[in-house]
């Protein structure tokens, strides 16, 4: 197949300007005024909140949204933000149903939680759309750190130095910062460009340089910037993706399902986005639901998305699970691709079941099937690129405390680091406290 012709079955213009625009709207649109008011009535305001426990970033729940009962959202910004510099972001993509919104005494009694997350977005939407910025720069120290990757971790971390009063450069090897917030967050969750205005509204703490196309291992050296700088942090991220064993994968129509969405995310126009007519997505995590969503909001007419092992094991929470199903997503469990057919271009994917056998997945030679002429891999990412000389734990870079790796001066946090979820709200808590680590080594 000719060098940028699209696979038969791929094609842009499925659905009109107005069904896209229809389709790709918020969500969870904001809550409005009296509304956020009679939601924040319902919490129970408890003095050892298990909400608070449950929420990566610490954040003051009952506190915050006292202050919305009270008729003081800027109040309950800053309490947010505080903790959670991303909090706007985090509003809108956290697996609060797995997180505070589980742990809620609402949710325990009632089957039905404070809406948290709903909240956080009304009080940090109304911090941001006041155009000033909560936190003032303390005096210069004349440290300098080094950022590599504008993603959560690097953000988060950034704005807490640059706040102590120290001066940051941010290296991000891709046109524009944000990191999984502007390329990897499913768009009908962050609307209207929010990740770059939240961006942009960070940035106002001052003290903070960007350096796109910025790339570590390439334009960038992790000696180099120890060199330059008094500490760095590395926030590079899973730029790998992992192996998909089955015959066929190298066939026209097969990608990584965070490319799809990256395009998504970036799109000018929707109708100019090519999707199959029936597409099947690898994997049950956060990524392959937003794939394959994406692929339905998009036109595709059957969208599958095959997981090996039962839905109790899958990534996703069982809210993005029913997302799915609610958008015509058919989910199919205990199977794995053996085989994907097609003459140069995918045409059907043929899975084999499984069963588990004392904790070992086995496959059982029955197999099955599904019309496939686009296939997303969602198999989770690996790391790509790390620097010579860092003690690695597994597939991540080896941490210890708050990021400190095994390199003098070295910090790391966010998907790149060892331990904790690959989260962006577990993201921006451990940017957070590597920079207050980073901020006492420099102080001592």
């Amino acid at each position: 197949m000719a060098q940028g012709q699209m696979a038969p079955g791929i094609v842009s213009g499925r659905l009109s300007s107005d069904e896209l625009t229809s389709n790709f709207t918020d969500l969870h649109p904001p809550l409005a005024p009296h509304e956020a008011a009679v939601a924040a009535d319902r919490c129970y305001f408890c003095y050892d909140a298990p909400c608070v426990t449950a929420c990566p970033t610490d954040i003051d729940i009952p506190l915050f949204i006292r202050q919305i009962q009270a008729g003081q959202p800027q109040a309950a910004g800053q309490t947010i933000l505080e903790q959670n510099i991303l909090g706007g972001m985090c509003a809108r993509v956290c697996p609060t149903e797995t997180l505070c919104e589980e742990a809620c005494v609402r949710e325990t009694a009632e089957g039905k939680p404070v809406e948290i997350g709903r909240l956080q977005r009304y009080a940090t939407d109304d911090v941001m759309a006041s155009g000033a910025h909560p936190f003032e720069r303390a005096t210069s120290t004349g440290k300098t750190v080094a950022v590599v990757g504008a993603g959560p971790a690097g953000l988060a971390c950034a704005h807490r130095l640059a706040m102590l009063g120290h001066d940051v450069v941010i290296h991000e090897g891709k046109p524009k910062p944000g990191g999984l917030n502007e390329y990897g967050i499913a768009a009908y969750k962050s609307t209207n460009d929010f990740a770059q205005a939240e961006v942009d509204w960070l940035l106002k703490i001052g003290g903070i340089a960007i350096e796109t196309d910025s790339v570590l291992g390439e334009t960038i050296s992790l000696e180099g910037l120890q060199q330059n700088y008094d500490a760095v942090f590395l926030s590079i991220g899973l730029a790998g993706v992992n192996a998909l064993r089955a015959d066929g994968v190298d066939k026209d129509g097969v990608r990584p399902a965070v490319d799809f969405i990256s395009d998504v995310r970036q799109a000018s126009d929707l109708a100019d986005l090519p999707v199959g007519r029936n597409v099947v997505v690898i994997g049950g995590g956060m990524t392959a639901v937003d794939a394959a969503v994406k692929s339905k909001l998009l036109g595709a007419e059957h969208v599958t998305i095959a997981y090996r092992r039962g839905r109790d094991a899958m990534g996703a929470s069982r809210y993005e699970q029913d997302l799915a199903a609610s958008h015509g997503v058919r989910i199919l469990c205990n199977v794995q691709p053996v085989a994907i057919h097609g003459n140069g271009a995918a045409a059907e994917i043929e899975l084999e079941y499984t069963a588990s056998h004392d904790g070992r997945l086995t496959g059982t030679g029955e197999t099955v099937r599904v019309p496939a002429d686009q296939v997303f891999k969602a198999i989770g990412q690996a790391l790509d690129g790390a620097p010579e000389g860092l003690t690695l734990d597994g597939n991540k870079i080896a941490v210890t405390g708050a990021g400190r790796t095994s390199m003098t001066g070295v910090w790391a946090g966010g998907d790149c680091a060892a331990g904790g979820e690959d989260l962006t709200v577990t993201a921006v808590a451990e940017g957070r406290d590597a920079a207050m680590d980073i901020h006492a080594a420099l102080s001592a």
